[in-house]
């Protein structure tokens, strides 16, 4: 027979405690060893040349040395013997037989379980806007820099801008680098590093509702400016609620540029002409007196005024005789739309003769009158 060690395999039976056994209150109380990942707390029993021990009783010692070390220097210059302090765990039969711990690593899994915190609990940050990009804000928080979409800014900060210019978005969002934001957090990815910011409250839309409910079709209020874009302006009736004012319902007269009327901060009267789907319309020119109601007391069929060339369109051209009174000169009068604008230029007058004058429906045609004729 050889004298060589022989491998030798024993199974050993499973052993069934009955129920109520004491042995399994016992086995359920016994502390499972640390699994690399796990947080565990311990006190630091030694500190030398670069290494860091720590009791964790009942599974041995820990250690932090070397890279983990040089991470977590700063943190370690002011630790001393018999502070507790927390880590995780990177091998659980580490060098040595040493627990590895990292303090690094423990630090930012706190950080990102205080943001899973935070956002059970919808904790609000006072945080500084540090870079913009057309998407929206970046912001540092606990080191971490974070995202805050554009769709997720309150209302005073959302970039208003005609056709989604993308351009013009992040013109309006540089306007906020530098400035503290209230926000929370929304979104706290640790695996993919990914934390995302919201300056909206979330109750936005029900005191939205609620204000809104205020108001009725045909009440007047005075607001603030707070945007102005190409198709009209938004205005503040109070804190939570504005309205858009159309372009179209700015003046009874042609409007082409709203900046040139308006400036941020202006109070103006308006008129609530329509709510719907929680959104409120307001309109300015309702206020005033419609000129087409007495234009009838100064204009009538056959004719001949003086008309201001305001307007081109694929009709003709739109000539004002007075403030928010205008009618349309047909193209059909010219051999082309070409020879129309070579003939009336834009902000020039000219006579014409008011061939048809239906003052309810706000409708008027010219007949241009050559002079030369």
């Amino acid at each position: 027979m050889s004298e060589e060690t022989k491998k030798v395999v024993v199974v050993l039976p499973t052993i069934h405690l009955p129920e109520g056994h004491p042995m399994i209150d016992l086995i359920d109380v016994i502390p499972m060893p640390p699994a690399a990942g796990d947080l565990v707390e311990g006190t630091i029993i030694a500190m030398n040349r670069g290494r860091v021990y720590i009791d964790l009783p009942p599974f041995g010692t820990g250690l932090i040395y070397g890279r983990e070390y040089l991470n977590a220097a700063d943190v370690l210059r002011k630790a001393n013997p018999g502070d507790s302090i927390s880590a995780k765990v990177i091998d659980p039969a580490g060098r040595e037989g040493y627990i590895e711990l990292s303090l690094k690593e423990a630090r930012q899994a706190a950080i990102w379980g205080e943001a899973e915190t935070a956002i059970l609990s919808q904790t609000p940050y006072s945080l500084t806007v540090e870079e913009a990009n057309k998407g929206g804000l970046i912001l540092t928080w606990q080191g971490i820099q974070g995202f805050l979409p554009a769709s997720q800014l309150a209302k005073e900060h959302y970039p208003r801008v005609p056709e989604g210019d993308k351009d013009k978005i992040l013109g309006e969002l540089m306007n906020l680098v530098g400035h503290p934001l209230s926000v929370r957090i929304i979104t706290a990815d640790a695996k993919e590093g990914k934390l995302i910011f919201s300056e909206r409250t979330g109750n936005e839309a029900e005191e939205k509702a609620s204000l809104i409910d205020k108001y009725q079709v045909g009440d007047s209020a005075e607001g603030e400016v707070t945007g102005i874009v190409d198709f009209g302006v938004f205005v503040k009736l109070e804190p939570g609620l504005e309205g858009l004012v159309h372009i179209s319902e700015l003046d009874w007269g042609l409007v082409e540029d709203p900046h040139a009327l308006f400036k941020v901060g202006d109070k103006v009267k308006v008129k609530v002409i329509e709510i719907k789907e929680g959104k409120i319309s307001l309109s300015i020119k309702a206020l005033k007196e419609n000129p087409w109601h007495t234009a009838s007391e100064r204009y009538s069929k056959g004719m001949e005024v003086p008309g201001v060339i305001i307007k081109y369109n694929k009709h003709g051209a739109l000539a004002s005789i007075e403030e928010g009174v205008a009618g349309l000169v047909h193209v059909s009068e010219f051999e082309s739309p070409a020879q129309l604008r070579e003939t009336l230029e834009l902000g020039k007058t000219y006579p014409f003769t008011i061939a048809l004058f239906e003052p309810k429906e706000q409708r008027m045609t010219l007949t241009y009158t050559d002079k030369k004729k």
